[in-house]
């Protein structure tokens, strides 16, 4: 294993983009660790190495992306979200310790928290839609990665029409959140639902506009008709 992981390092290393690495930080508020590899230049590494473990049991790739999570670099965190969904047929009911593990121990900016949550997490809740109830629990930890998880793992039901008694829970559990990292997250999630649900989403703001954050109000109704944004945003 240590062999593999460091030979992804040197790959990230040789591939180090001056411009990536000098904007990187800028779309992080906290201090970040990253090479400076632009996004698909790291997929392209993570399919290529991949094939070097596919062969390989769930928990022991599990193992590689824990790895790649302690490093604390970005762009390993990608690699391991990556790998984590590239096995999501085999996942299994026990898996969620290890993606809530994850969430606490080591996702520490939005992108790596988006990346976890949108595609391993998402499919795993898809595949068995009874850790709902583990997901509404994150919504009301205190820390703000797990909050904004619990928004952003239903992105991708959401856009299907899925879980929309829940995607509302969970916005009610996060409704006056301060945080605005929190507010874009569980916004994001009502604007996908918005798609197949249009109405009762509109309906959802509207009742809840007086005390909803205006960031996530706006995020909610971005992709709704101009004159129903404007009933939404009337004071």
């Amino acid at each position: 294993m240590e062999n593999i992981i460091e030979k992804i390092r040197e790959e990230l290393k040789a591939n180090i983009d001056e411009k990536t690495k000098a904007t990187t930080q800028n779309f992080f508020r906290e201090q970040i660790k990253y090479y400076g590899v632009n996004i698909p230049t790291v997929n392209k590494i993570s399919k290529e190495f991949f094939k070097f473990i596919a062969f390989k049991t769930k928990s022991e790739i599990f193992e590689f992306c824990e790895s790649l999570w302690q490093s604390g670099f970005i762009e390993e965190s990608f690699i391991a979200c990556n790998w984590s969904y590239q096995i999501h047929k085999k996942y299994e009911p026990e898996d969620v310790q290890i993606f809530g593990k994850w969430i606490k121990d080591y996702v520490n900016n939005w992108a790596s928290c988006d990346s976890l949550c949108n595609h391993t997490i998402g499919e795993f809740i898809g595949m068995y839609p009874e850790y709902l109830i583990w997901l509404k629990s994150l919504a009301k930890s205190d820390n703000r990665w797990m909050r904004r998880a619990s928004a952003v793992t239903l992105i991708v039901p959401a856009g299907k029409g899925k879980f929309l008694s829940d995607i509302l829970e969970i916005a009610d559990i996060l409704l006056v959140d301060k945080d605005d990292l929190v507010q874009k997250g569980y916004g994001w999630m009502l604007k996908v639902a918005s798609k197949a649900h249009q109405l009762e989403i509109f309906e959802y703001v509207i009742k809840n506009k007086a005390i909803m954050p205006r960031t996530a109000l706006r995020y909610a109704i971005e992709k709704m008709p101009k004159d129903l944004k404007s009933i939404a945003m009337e004071k």
